[in-house]
């Protein structure tokens, strides 16, 4: 009983700081979390590659900074992102498990970190 007690507490003091650091986000910020939400409901994406997205003048246009709060207001398994986008990749072609990783930690791909990019291929039986 006394661990659940720890874990509530962690939780509630977790959701604490969520909502502390949402109401702090300006108005381009808040925007800039919504248009982030519906492209993770959609899709895996890195931290790097979402941040890049809304700032795009080819994506969103948000500014960097923008971006920036917003992705790092989320709280985001990037390492499911990376599983899950690595499946994504799979399910269209043949991938090495190396060959994976690169596409998956590439700059000009979706720019997982290698531990990100590592962890996505081991979970989506490429390597």
């Amino acid at each position: 009983m006394k661990k659940a007690a720890v874990v509530i507490a962690f939780s509630c003091a977790l959701m604490s700081a969520s909502v502390t650091l949402a109401q702090s986000l300006t108005g381009p910020q808040k925007n800039a979390v919504r248009s982030a939400n519906s492209y993770l409901s959609m899709t895996g994406f890195s931290r790097d590659g979402l941040i890049a997205q809304l700032s795009s003048p080819y994506g969103d246009g948000y500014s960097v900074a923008d971006a920036t709060a917003a992705v790092n207001s989320l709280s985001v398994d990037w390492n499911e992102q990376a599983a899950r986008s690595a499946q994504q990749y799979l399910s269209m072609m043949g991938f090495s498990c190396n060959g994976l990783i690169e596409q998956l930690s590439s700059d000009a791909g979706d720019k997982y970190t290698n531990s990100q990019a590592s962890y996505g291929a081991r979970q989506a039986g490429a390597c």
